[in-house]
């Protein structure tokens, strides 16, 4: 594991009990970090923060109700004090389904978790970060939000709006040290697969040149270096994960 530093700072990680947000919390503890791990599933995120240890809480947090957001913004500032980093990563898949056969609830669920959540966490969070002057802000995308999959037109979506919402949000705080940026994970054998068809999955696989799916400590590595001081100057950036799938 390389060294990166990040002694002395707070994180909130959105739906870090498991998958791509538990790694990120193991990593960022391990570089020095204390996280705040948000997530709907309480009984879930305090069983996740007992096992890393004690540099971690647990928030019940509906990231779609902005009032229950502040709520957790200021239990968070009350335990740590200030808000260094945030990592935007709660997400779901959506039931795969084409277009025309996709319903319109389902459509408005997929968004409003996958996108009005970081627009509601970081309006919530970023004045916080702007009074103390420093913060680095990390979105959870997906290469679905470069390419667009077929049978995920919600979720592909989902994430190319929270790309295009790094773009903005990045361009704005680049005054204040505030750093702005997302990834884009190909899959990763997480819990989201329980929500995909195998069809789907096995679709995603063929797309991959190095024919496996990306391991969630790899995204973790490069959310930790892109939460540290070492980025200095990349925001509004999108960072590929992909296996080669998307070289742009």
């Amino acid at each position: 594991m390389n060294k990166i530093d990040l002694n002395s700072r707070c994180a909130v990680v959105t739906g870090g009990a498991q998958g791509f947000g538990r790694a990120i919390t193991e990593r960022l503890v391990a570089s020095g970090a204390k996280v705040a791990i948000w997530d709907f599933d309480l009984p879930l995120a305090d069983k996740t923060a007992k096992a890393i240890g004690d540099q971690v809480i647990a928030i019940k947090v509906d990231v779609t109700d902005p009032a229950a957001v502040d709520a957790a913004r200021d239990t968070t500032l009350k335990a740590f004090g200030k808000i260094d980093i945030l990592v935007n990563n709660a997400g779901i898949a959506g039931i795969n389904k084409p277009v025309w056969e996709t319903d319109l609830d389902e459509w408005r669920k997929v968004l409003r978790i996958n996108l009005d959540g970081p627009f509601i966490v970081c309006k919530s969070i970023v004045p916080a970060m702007i009074g103390q002057k420093y913060g680095r802000i990390v979105n959870i995308a997906s290469i679905a939000g470069k390419e667009g999959n077929p049978n995920a037109a919600h979720y592909s979506s989902s994430k190319a709006g929270l790309i295009a919402l790094t773009k903005s949000l990045g361009k704005e705080l680049a005054q204040h040290d505030i750093l702005v940026n997302a990834v884009t994970p190909a899959a990763a054998k997480t819990a989201i697969f329980d929500q995909m068809t195998q069809q789907h999955i096995d679709f995603m696989l063929s797309k991959i040149p190095k024919r496996r799916f990306v391991l969630v400590e790899e995204l973790a590595a490069m959310v930790a270096w892109l939460a540290s001081e070492d980025c200095a100057f990349s925001t509004g950036a999108v960072f590929d994960i992909s296996g080669g799938r998307a070289t742009y």
